[in-house]
């Protein structure tokens, strides 16, 4: 395909399921009354001693056992059964179960018989149970699958959890004898245009119709296109024998006059209405409707993409599907949802990653006008075997197939770096046999796609390594370069994305370019008022987003920019933070904003916009022993000129906005703190108000009145904010008439050279892991110079050095972390000059990486205060945090 012509879609969503069928077929919901169990079973086969749990589709057995404390999950055979009942007006009809998703390998067996399998986890597919089913009594379905490994099945490896289940929908379609195909689960109509301008559209259909029955009499397909009020604007017959069997027509439709064209802006969708009909009757025997939208595009390497014959920069996100508490057994509504929040974020791309996803998800993309790529799961690496090979090629098949006609699809995706940790590193020669074996697959992939689907462009998604990908010669294979780019995360520094961008472009200006991935962890229960590399603060991915989207935007050659992720999601192997999540979402798990969202609306939205950050529970120490009040810093996201900004209904002052942001350094008090934002841009003025609950801790603890609490972390630069809404602060050095630590140093972990401070092992036994995960090693002592009275001292400990290494996960590529064992330390602490923890050995007496809370009452008299002494025995001693709390008598 010539890169330089424009391509134009008439494109329809395939799947039978859920939609507007005509009197032949009908499509039933399947999901209810299933058993499940995790042991053996064999169909047919008396289960009475087999525990099974009453379970409703769409379900995974692993939403729990990915989010605890044990490495692994669940990664076994299980088995799924049900009793239902056909009429007997389904008797002489075709019975199909279809699967929308099941991970990964599946057995159908009805009444104890095998019907059929399938493999692969995220496409859909379709079993042809009418030899095995009996209309008018009961009959069982038993359905095994099994998420194991397997070296044959894709993805190998992936920074994602592979959940098992029957995770999404699953009906029953019972069709006539004559039908339009079901072939790789794909409703056997497919849609293109071999023409489409403001003037004029040509669609073509291809209809693939399978002919069972013995009935005489001639059958007619009758193809309608109709528009949004349901008028016909095309209509077109092609007529068949009742002898023929599997038939393939080719229709060119009229021309369509002055279509009325789809976009992000107007993504106007028409109909296409297919029926088999008996020409002598009228009646409709078989009959699918489908959505139909009608533009064209290009991509050009210098000029970026166009739609429509204008240019577009496509911004967005890549989405994985699952949710918080329910895995990737989503209900249907889940998907949309998540399509409606890439729209309102002003987004006009999704990135569908790292697999074909739910068809909801393409629906709604089709509906409200998101461009969307789709790909395979071949993630890191491959296997070299035949095996592997045509699995690829079949998931391949079915994902184009499936998915063919929707007009929101514009890339065929097919491998997501997959050099990022080749094989065979210690035989070069060997590796080299290995890169040559991955770019074979690829172009087998790119060529199987084209052939599918002359009209789309075909991707590889890489990682920043761009000498080993030329070398591999795997950037030659694609049609479109994805680059998958973290300078300034995992490595480097943020500046280094832009010279990428340069580098390759100069080098490659013929090759269209796009950002497939870009981001940064943002813990959203973190802030930094000094943000830094690796701190997981949302302050840092605040930064880390404003300057690639500039650079970004900067760049015409810059096809795209796909931020990663939409929402936070399951990753099981990684620890950090947000144990067994990857946090690098604009939104939580359970689909909450974080400020990296607002600050796309404000750079997106064409509406006026003005939103004030959401770090609306605060605590710090007063900004002089003199002021009750605590200064720091506000962010406003907008895209007005100018912004006026009140605290307490004080003006504060009116500032510009810069790259969608506007930034006040703001005294708050104690207490509730009003803030409202006003903004103009000469048309229309908008508001929006926040408040903001701050604790000042004053410079003199002699001034604490009431009731008082000073959650502090020791090693840290950050803030966290608890589940109980506790706000923890960064420790500093004891100055007198305060508090503080006496000596000792933050701790970092040996050889990490991408996190400042502290460890990003997942610390057990709690939820609270940044509170465990920086310390003070060294310290002799803490000190409160506080008032009189009676206090609670809770103390935090975890040993973060461990002889057992945290699993590598292969994005952390600049690391080379350093284990030096699990440290033998033994010291003593000592609360007002008595030894409350005699001998503590962190790792001996609890183990390594385990949360250890210890809680004292003291009684403070004469103005002593509190001391707590730290006397080393053997290493250094540690604390990790502390909590003071005053216990109010009356």
């Amino acid at each position: 395909m010539n890169k330089k012509l424009a391509f134009a879609f008439l494109l329809v969503p395939l799947l039978l399921l859920n939609m507007a069928y005509g009197q032949g077929r009908q499509v039933t919901n399947f999901n209810n009354k299933w058993q499940f169990t995790k042991g053996s079973y064999q169909p047919g086969i008396d289960d009475s001693k087999v525990k099974w749990q009453a379970v409703t589709l769409p379900h995974t057995w692993n939403k729990n056992d990915v989010m605890d404390d044990a490495p692994g999950y669940y990664r076994a055979a299980c088995w799924y059964r049900k009793n239902f009942t056909l009429t007997n007006g389904s008797k002489g009809k075709k019975i199909y179960i279809y699967f929308n998703g099941a991970n990964q390998q599946t057995e159908v067996y009805i009444n104890g018989a095998k019907a059929g399998s399938h493999t692969g986890g995220y496409t859909r597919f379709c079993i042809d149970v009418t030899p095995y089913v009996k209309p008018g009594i009961l009959n069982i379905i038993a359905v095994k699958v099994d998420n194991s490994f397997n070296e044959d099945i894709a993805p190998l490896t992936a920074d994602f959890t592979f959940f098992g289940g029957i995770y999404r929908n699953v009906d029953l379609v019972v069709a006539p004898q004559t039908h339009f195909s079901v072939d790789n689960a794909a409703n056997g109509v497919f849609i293109t245009t071999s023409q489409v301008s403001e003037g004029q559209a040509v669609v073509v259909v291809k209809s693939n119709i399978v002919n069972e029955s013995s009935a005489t009499g001639d059958l007619q397909l009758l193809t309608t296109v109709i528009d949004k009020a349901g008028k016909t604007v095309s209509r077109l017959t092609a007529d068949m024998k009742t002898g023929d069997r599997d038939v393939l027509l080719g229709q060119v439709m009229p021309a369509i006059n002055q279509p009325h064209l789809w976009s992000p802006d107007d993504p106007y969708l028409y109909r296409v209405i297919s029926k088999i009909i008996n020409k002598i009757t009228g009646r409709v025997i078989d009959e699918v409707s489908n959505p139909l939208g009608m533009r064209w595009y290009n991509f050009d390497a210098e000029k970026g993409f166009y739609l429509n014959g204008r240019p577009l920069k496509l911004i967005g996100a890549s989405r994985h599907q699952d949710f918080k508490g329910i895995g990737n057994a989503l209900p249907d509504s889940y998907h949309t949802r998540d399509v409606k929040l890439l729209k309102q974020m002003g987004g006009n791309f999704l990135r569908v990653a790292h697999y074909p996803q739910d068809r909801k998800v393409l629906e709604a993309c089709d509906s409200l006008g998101i461009l969307a790529s789709v790909e395979i799961p071949v993630v890191n690496a491959i296997t070299e075997t035949a095996g592997f090979t045509e699995n690829c090629k079949q998931m391949l098949t079915e994902m184009i197939r499936q998915n063919y006609n929707h007009p929101s699809i514009i890339i065929w995706a097919y491998m997501n770096e997959v050099l990022l940790r080749p094989k065979f590193g210690n035989d070069k020669p060997r590796q080299q046999q290995y890169f040559g074996h991955v770019r074979d697959l690829a172009a087998q992939l790119d060529s199987m796609a084209r052939r599918e689907d002359a009209a789309r462009y075909t991707m590889i998604a890489c990682h920043g390594d761009y000498n080993r990908y030329k070398q591999a010669g795997i950037i030659d294979v694609p049609m479109l370069i994805g680059w998958n780019l973290y300078q300034g995360w995992y490595g480097g520094q943020t500046a280094d994305f832009a010279k990428f961008l340069d580098k390759f472009h100069q080098n490659y200006p013929k090759l269209p370019m796009l950002i497939t991935e870009y981001g940064a962890d943002a813990d959203d229960r973190i802030r930094a008022t000094q943000p830094q590399r690796f701190d997981k603060s949302v302050d840092y991915a605040v930064d880390f987003h404003q300057i690639y989207l500039n650079a970004i935007n900067q760049r015409p050659f810059v096809a795209a920019g796909i931020l990663w992720n939409l929402a936070d999601f399951s990753s099981e192997e990684r620890a950090e933070t947000t144990p067994h999540i990857n946090s690098k979402g604009i939104l939580t798990q359970d689909r909450k904003p974080k400020d990296v969202y607002y600050f796309y609306q404000a750079n997106l939205v064409k509406q006026p916009y003005l939103k004030i950050s959401d770090w609306n529970h605060r605590a710090g120490l007063a900004d002089s022993v003199n002021t009750s009040t605590l200064t720091q810093p506000l962010m406003v996201f907008t895209n007005m000129p100018d912004v006026t900004l009140t605290l307490n209904g004080i003006n504060m002052s009116t500032q510009k906005a810069k790259k969608g942001m506007v930034t006040w350094q703001v005294p708050f008090r104690s207490g509730n703190n009003i803030l409202k934002a006003s903004g103009t841009n000469g048309e229309k003025s908008i508001t929006n108000q926040s408040v903001v609950n701050m604790t000042v801790i004053p410079g003199s603890l002699n001034l604490l009145k009431g009731s008082v609490e000073i959650n502090l972390l020791l090693g840290a630069n950050r803030y966290y904010t608890d589940a109980d809404a506790n706000v923890w602060i960064p420790a500093k050095a004891y100055q007198k008439g305060s508090f503080g630590y006496l000596e000792g140093n933050a701790y970092k972990m040996p050889g990490n050279n991408r996190q400042g401070y502290g460890s990003d092992r997942d610390i057990l036994k709690t939820t609270d892991d940044p509170i465990y995960q920086t310390q003070q090693e060294g310290l002799s002592g803490f000190r409160f110079d506080v008032p009189d009275g009676s206090y609670k001292i809770t103390l935090c400990f975890a040993e973060l050095t461990a002889d057992k290494p945290g699993v590598e996960l292969a994005y952390n590529l600049s690391n080379s972390e350093q284990r030096t064992g699990a440290q033998d330390r033994v010291f003593d602490v000592l609360l007002n000059a008595k030894t409350v923890l005699p001998n503590l050995n962190l790792a001996k007496q609890y183990g390594a990486l385990m949360a250890v809370s210890k809680s004292f009452t003291v009684t403070v008299k004469n103005g002593n205060g509190i001391k707590i002494s730290f006397k080393a025995q053997k290493g250094q001693p540690v604390l990790n945090a502390i909590r003071l709390k005053r216990i109010m008598t009356r």
